[in-house]
């Protein structure tokens, strides 16, 4: 009951709302004369506004009673003004409501007191004003602003409800017009009111299109890389219903602009009786849909978003990978041939229309050729998928996770993959596949997280690899899953040096939990977006001259913003942390260390050495670069990579590079993908 309350208020308050601004732009267009403000349509339009800026306080009154109940978890604060009083003034959604309300306030008393004057052309620009102020302070409620509440994130958002606004809105203005003029003289309409009625719809048709268009960016936005949720969500769905029917509002305004209004203008013929019939047959049959669009906008606003949905049961047997595909023998020439045959079928649209092809040849040919265009493109992109395909880990993809899984690899893999994840060794049997390289093959493209979390579950048909459901837990699976990631990750690091690679921030940095012995503790995703990270994996004694380096230039590190974190690769006495306290001015590790020693030596490889896996091949000191995204951009391995950072000019040079990036990506995920 609750929901459709909350339907109804939202769906109300916003449809009122865009009514009033689109109908006061459709006057601003039009109203180039004076005389036209005192029109019989005009003045029974007006008499609508009063009710539209009051069902919008009414609807706001409704959404604030439905988010208190919701935001409290208690069904009878619905009805409770103490209750709604106390969520306007402790949380960012009562604010936002109060603004709302406010602005929807001043929207009625404007409306109130020019509706005493002789009208003219700015009153009615000053109306639309102030009801666009109230859709985009609507706009800081939306999914956009939840993420970020920034300028880029609610932008375009509010320049979307606006378009919105300045289309729909005016359909009634527009339907005023018809059915006002179309009876008394023996005209379908006069031709003033025509020429009126051609000035909006030459504007509502591009409208109509960065209304699609700004839609698209908010979507974007709100499915970034999981567009497989469009065909397997409740958001993917409300979002396809809602694409269908702005099509078909498309097609109608098509019609409308391109074919109905010419027939109109031709003045007192039979073809413009019909051009008027259709059109108020068919712009009503528009606002009906534009209404019904409205509402699933409403309903879409108010649904779980495509990014954070989880697909835990992908209903197809296959997806579609261009990574995973495109090398792939005659993949490329198919999907051309398909893109090639697809154009050709809008071409046979223009061709139809410009040698007035029968309605039924104009519908077949381009339908047959852009069909036969998806079935020759598609299929080559399709691979297999299964149930988990697109299941989300439910465990981060942290140090503790890692080296648990390192443990369940040893214990359960090693003896088919090998200690380092290569596959070596080979199955005798020819028909059988060997086991698969997890180190250096990229596999990412061809299986996501849950497709190999449902071949670790289920094992793999015809090979050796067994199904660890009975003997793994949940958790322990996508522990094993986060260290293979680690495990490629860390093979992919080899590319790493002393330099860093300028804006091309590509391996995440492991997340830990840390205490130090100055008394701080906290996460590497504290430092996000505020310093760099310069980790330093020491043994003791070894390391003692480098800690005096670091401890004489740790003003100029700091001042670069980069916070120094050391980690032994060993468990240190008392009176060696003492030695270093009186050494190091900077955090040493002394809970967690071994975690982020085992997950952080993963990262070991360099180009020179790519394979550090035998005695005395484990280095005794080596430094990471995480920028303050949570991207490890640089590494030096002392053993293996000469002088390196011992220079400190070498180091700032790396530090002060990274402090002039920009985001190039945002800060990875807390989960693998």
């Amino acid at each position: 009951m609750i929901e459709i309350i909350a339907a109804i208020a939202r769906w109300s308050q916003l449809t009122a709302n865009l009514i009033l601004f689109g109908s006061c732009i459709f006057l601003v267009i039009i109203g180039q004369q004076k005389a036209l403000f005192g029109a019989s349509w005009v003045v029974r339009l007006e008499r609508w506004f009063p009710w539209m800026a009051g069902i919008i306080l009414l609807g706001l009154m409704g959404i604030l009673a439905v988010t208190t109940g919701e935001a409290t978890g208690v069904v009878a604060n619905v009805w409770s003004p103490f209750a709604w009083l106390e969520i306007m003034q402790k949380t960012q959604i009562g604010y936002i409501w109060v603004a709302r309300a406010i602005l929807a306030s001043m929207l009625l008393i404007v409306i109130f007191y020019f509706q005493r004057v002789k009208r003219e052309r700015w009153h009615y620009l000053l109306w639309a004003v102030a009801a666009s102020f109230p859709l985009i302070a609507g706009t800081l409620m939306s999914h956009s602003s939840a993420d970020e509440m920034s300028f880029v994130a609610v932008a375009p958002y509010a320049v979307h409800i606006l378009l919105a606004g300045a289309w729909f809105g005016a359909l009634p203005a527009f339907l005023f017009i018809l059915y006002s003029n179309h009876s008394g003289s023996g005209k379908a309409v006069d031709l003033k009111t025509a020429n009126y009625l051609k000035k909006f719809s030459a504007v509502a048709l591009p409208v109509i299109l960065l209304l699609a268009i700004t839609g698209l960016i908010v979507t974007d936005r709100l499915v970034e890389t999981f567009y497989h949720t469009l065909v397997a969500s409740p958001y993917g769905w409300l979002l396809i219903a809602k694409l269908s029917v702005l099509t078909v509002i498309l097609v109608i305004a098509y019609q409308a602009r391109y074919r109905w209004l010419p027939m109109l203008l031709e003045d007192g013929t039979e073809q413009a009786h019909r051009s008027a019939k259709h059109l108020r047959q068919w712009v009503g049959i528009e606002f009906l849909l534009a209404l019904l669009l409205v509402l699933l906008a409403t309903v879409l606003a108010n649904t779980l978003p495509a990014k954070h949905t989880v697909i835990e049961n992908w209903p197809y047997p296959f997806r579609f990978s261009i990574n995973a595909t495109w090398d792939e023998p005659y993949v490329q020439e198919m999907v051309w041939s398909g893109v090639v045959l697809f154009f050709i079928a809008l071409c046979t649209v223009w061709l139809g229309k410009r040698y007035h092809w029968s309605r039924m040849i104009k519908i077949l040919v381009p339908g047959i050729l852009g069909i036969s265009s998806m079935a020759i493109a598609l299929p080559p992109l399709a691979i297999e998928a299964y149930p988990e395909t697109y299941l989300k880990p439910t465990v981060p993809f942290d140090t503790i996770s890692i080296v648990n899984g390192s443990r369940l690899f040893a214990e359960n893999c090693i003896n088919c993959h090998g200690p380092q994840g290569k596959g070596t060794q080979p199955v005798a049997d020819p028909d059988v596949r060997d086991p698969t390289d997890l180190l250096t093959q990229q596999h990412t493209a061809q299986y996501t997280v849950g497709n190999v979390f449902h071949l670790l579950t289920h094992g793999i048909p015809g090979t050796p690899m067994p199904g660890f459901a009975a003997t793994l837990s949940e958790d322990d699976r996508w522990d094993l899953i986060n260290f293979l990631h680690a495990l490629s990750r860390g093979f992919d690091s080899r590319l790493l040096g002393s330099m860093i690679l300028p804006e091309m921030p590509v391996i995440a940095s492991p997340v830990f939990d840390y205490a130090a012995n100055d008394g701080s503790s906290g996460n590497l995703r504290d430092f996000r977006l505020h310093k760099n990270v310069l980790l330093v994996l020491f043994s003791w004694p070894q390391s003692k001259d480098r800690f005096f380096q670091l401890a004489a230039s740790s003003d100029r590190i700091k001042a670069l913003d980069t916070e120094v974190l050391a980690v032994p690769i060993r468990a240190l006495e008392p009176w060696e942390l003492e030695q270093i306290a009186e050494i190091a001015n900077f955090p040493v590790v002394i809970e967690g260390w071994s975690e982020i020693k085992d997950s952080y030596w993963l990262y070991r490889r360099v180009r020179t050495v790519p394979d550090l896996s035998g005695k005395g091949m484990f280095p005794g000191h080596m430094e990471f670069i995480t920028d303050r995204f949570g991207y490890l951009r640089a590494r030096w391995v002392a053993q293996f990579e000469g002088f390196g950072w011992q220079n400190f000019d070498a180091l700032t040079l790396q530090l002060r590079q990274l402090n002039q990036e920009d985001e190039i990506m945002p800060p990875p995920g807390e989960h693998a993908h």
